[in-house]
């Protein structure tokens, strides 16, 4: 019996957001290395009364990580919870396949939205001028019925044959980690030449250290922190405004919560030089409500597949593989802290 999630259902409710809070700490130490940015390093900054703060992992970061849960890699397929659970693939060359789930930008990916039945299907299913006013509610319910990860995370189809780049929808759940009252843990290392430890400059008069020889001398940059928190925010209130109805609403609650207790449960090692655990989970809104996140969580994989059939999708589990019709072109590696993220 999914005791504790109906429970969560009626006290949710009436809720504007549900906004769960879980403490972490290094699984081993007190060391952890943060996200960094290009030109930027680490990001960090202080609150109002001084005390310093330091981003942790950024919300686009995080939204790739609650989706890379939600897929099995051994098999390139949804995992088990969530098979029924619409979403879009295509196939590539090579055998190669680019999913909803696993692809930046979901929906409006290259591999993706260059695939000419997906734009055909938006259009001819939303209706409408393209160059008059965007039905959103509309355009929620053809995403939700095609990709419904799509109302959790957010997507911007920026295409101007696609209502001219203006179908977009904001994230409904994110999430994001901090770090308060940093201290720097600076350290440093040594690449080793056995060969050429000096590293000799090449006939053509380049220099060792340019083509990675000789020993190589670095600095390294860690941090400890008096608390580490990662907080995590579904907008209850747009969700609703959707018009989706309960079914769907339930759905995507129950997504949610898989996918947040599943990175709480294992998917905490964000660097090789930052695996984290969480310690406390609690709900800071609405207020009173208790989470069990152990037994929750195997109440929320229990309980999705009838959830996912009481949405009656049409037609019930059958990914939309589309095959490309674009050019295929080199992909590059994705980079999670891109802004664009999910």
């Amino acid at each position: 019996m999914a005791e504790q999630l109906n429970q969560l259902f009626d006290k949710l409710a009436g809720a504007s957001r549900l906004l769960i809070e879980a403490e972490l700490k290094p699984l081993q130490g007190d060391r952890f290395q943060p996200t960094g940015f290009p030109d930027l390093g680490a990001a960090t900054y202080k609150r109002a009364d001084g005390t310093p703060m330091l981003l942790v992992e950024s919300a686009q970061s995080m939204a790739n990580r609650m989706e890379a849960v939600c897929w099995d890699e051994v098999n390139d397929e949804i995992v088990e919870p969530l098979r029924g659970l619409p979403h879009v693939v295509s196939n590539l060359d090579n055998g190669i396949a680019a999913s909803s789930v696993m692809e930046s930008h979901r929906l409006s990916s290259y591999y993706l939205i260059e695939n000419t039945p997906l734009k055909t299907i938006l259009v001819e299913k939303i209706g409408g001028d393209l160059k008059g006013k965007l039905d959103i509610r509309k355009l929620a319910k053809v995403l939700f019925e095609l990709d419904a990860g799509s109302i959790l995370h957010g997507v911007f189809i920026a295409k101007k044959d696609v209502f001219e780049g203006r179908a977009r929808l904001q994230r409904l759940l994110s999430s994001f980690i901090e770090a308060e009252d940093y201290t720097i843990a600076a350290s440093g290392g040594a690449k080793l030449d056995r060969f050429d430890p000096k590293g000799s400059a090449g006939e053509d008069g380049t220099k060792g250290s340019d083509e990675g020889r000789g020993n190589i001398i670095y600095a390294r940059t860690e941090f400890t922190a008096r608390r580490l928190v990662a907080y995590f925010n579904l907008d209850l209130a747009t969700m609703r405004g959707y018009g989706l109805g309960e079914a769907a609403n339930r759905l995507l609650i129950a997504l949610a919560l898989y996918k947040l207790f599943k990175v709480l449960d294992g998917g905490m090692r964000l660097r090789t030089a930052c695996d984290l655990e969480a310690i406390s989970v609690i709900v800071t809104r609405p207020h009173g409500i208790q989470l069990e996140p152990a037994s929750l969580l195997s109440e929320v994989k229990s309980a999705l597949p009838q959830l996912i059939a009481a949405c009656e999708f049409d037609p019930a589990y059958t990914p939309l593989r589309l095959k490309e019709q674009a050019p295929a072109r080199k992909r590059s590696k994705e980079n999670t802290e891109n802004e664009g993220g999910k």
